[in-house]
């Protein structure tokens, strides 16, 4: 089969892409590289508009007339890519907005994959018209919502999540739904918004390449060690605040029993790395389910905090813990670091069940072939 992957998240794609060669499929990836991560896109394209200087030319050229400079890029960045964007059998679009560009643009682009391939398929992993409008109306909901609706993100920084409730991306995302075969979501957070939409083909979870994830058994000498690393984009969104608070409490309360390791946007690679000697790394906050970067984590063993609510231990049918549910409250938070430094022995057996788990679930040979499976069978839902 021959497979087009359009967009990059966390390294989704790129893990998907390798399971799905291992079975002996011909895939291609296009898209940006997911900013500072970097991550390796077989067409990459480029926003030529966002440096400090050419940023504002833009954005002034926007506010004057509404033409989008990076939309247009984006938009001659594919027609050069144009011979090499058709006859494949599947396209899958990683977002309703994968290309970033004005919803007059994105059309023009989506239309040409649509003309040109044979099924399309779209992937429910991030902010999307279905998911926002599902957060909004369950404000009680643990999403990245939240924090906006505590007032702790402005209109502007929170742009690219309140653009999907606009007319214009509303009738994007309807143009989208027209064309495609079905929609699958990549975790929990995104599976319970969908539920009974009538394109909603279920979800498959996210794929990880366990073969490049060693499993480290947790070595506790005299430190435990706390990795939290910050993107500086998705601060609040993340619950990185809490996280802070709670670290604040833990080195005061610890001193030199524990060693917090901090970081600010950081390439993928180097944040990999910089992990490495971590015991506990904290991931996010809002959130039901894990998120890319904490099912890495917890495949080389560490105990991370992210999304573990109720519906992920029911969807999996788990007994024990594989990781922490993490939650906006700095005392419950402080709490449980507090319960794993008292208590190492937790932090060895939590690590074993993280790597069983993800070679369980999350193996991306299996993966890979759960989404041949749908891809196939197109509209049957899971």
């Amino acid at each position: 089969m021959k497979i087009l992957l359009v967009g990059e998240y966390s390294r989704l794609h790129n893990s998907l892409k390798e399971g799905l060669v291992q079975l002996g499929h011909e895939v291609v990836i296009v898209g940006f590289k997911d900013g500072f991560k970097n991550f390796p896109v077989d067409l990459p394209l480029y926003q030529n508009w966002s440096g400090k200087f050419s940023g504002k030319i833009k954005n002034l050229i926007f506010r004057l007339t509404g033409f989008d400079l990076n939309s247009y890029g984006t938009y001659l960045q594919i027609k050069r890519y144009h011979k090499k964007l058709r006859g494949f059998d599947v396209v899958q679009l990683i977002n309703e907005n994968t290309f970033y560009c004005t919803p007059f643009f994105e059309k023009k682009i989506l239309h040409y994959l649509f003309k040109n391939n044979v099924k399309t398929f779209l992937l429910c992993c991030g902010t999307d018209y279905p998911t926002i409008n599902y957060y909004y109306q369950n404000p009680q909901f643990k999403s990245l919502l939240q924090p906006y609706l505590d007032g702790k993100i402005d209109d502007i920084s929170f742009q690219n999540v309140l653009k999907y409730r606009k007319t214009e991306f509303k009738k994007l995302h309807d143009y989208i739904y027209k064309n495609i075969v079905g929609v699958l979501a990549s975790d929990l957070d995104y599976h319970i918004p969908m539920q009974n939409h009538p394109k909603y083909l279920g979800m498959i979870p996210n794929p990880i390449n366990i073969e490049k994830l060693p499993y480290h058994t947790p070595e506790i000498k005299d430190k435990i060690v706390i990795y939290h690393g910050i993107n500086d984009a998705n601060y609040y969104k993340k619950g990185n605040d809490y996280f802070e608070k709670a670290l604040e409490i833990i080195a005061e309360k610890y001193g030199d029993r524990v060693e917090i390791e901090t970081t600010r946007s950081v390439p993928y690679a180097t944040y990999i790395n910089l992990y490495q000697k971590a015991h506990i790394l904290l991931d996010m906050v809002y959130s039901h389910d894990q998120g890319y970067h904490a099912l890495e984590a917890m495949a080389q063993g560490k105990v991370v905090f992210t999304g573990a609510e109720k519906e992920f231990e029911q969807y999996y049918h788990l007994a024990e813990k594989v990781n922490i549910n993490a939650c906006p409250d700095v005392n419950y938070l402080v709490e449980q670091l507090s319960y794993l430094i008292d208590n190492p022995s937790e932090i060895e057996a939590i690590s074993q069940r993280a790597r069983s788990f993800v070679e369980r679930e999350h193996n991306y040979i299996n993966i890979a072939k759960q989404y041949l499976k749908v891809w196939s069978e197109g509209y049957k839902k899971l």
